[in-house]
């Protein structure tokens, strides 16, 4: 089940991570968006720790579209060194998977 993944990126404001939902959603890149926040996020910039709110977007799609959505981050993220994580879906209902492989395709 390996083919389906789960990719992580953090906007500072809502709008924004609407506006990227959206445009992967339309361009087939990704199946579902959800987005999650506010929440606060505490990391290291430019050598000092910095902390600030953000929102959470869990894009669902497939091995197959992570190289497009990526360069659609690199598009629509307004950030300088945006997250991009990637993370295999190892077990899914049926229904589920199946219902993602067709929104993406």
């Amino acid at each position: 089940m390996a083919d389906f993944i789960q990719i992580t990126t953090t906007v500072a404001d809502g709008r924004d991570a609407e506006r990227i939902a959206r445009t992967l959603v339309e361009r087939r890149l990704a199946a579902c968006v959800q987005i999650v926040g506010p929440l606060q996020s505490v990391y290291r910039w430019n050598g000092a720790v910095e902390q600030a709110e953000e929102r959470l977007c869990i894009i669902k799609t497939t091995c197959e579209r992570y190289s497009a959505v990526e360069a659609a981050l690199g598009e629509l993220h307004p950030y300088e060194c945006p997250e991009i994580i990637a993370q295999p879906i190892e077990c899914g209902s049926a229904n589920y998977l199946a219902w993602l492989a067709d929104q993406t395709s």
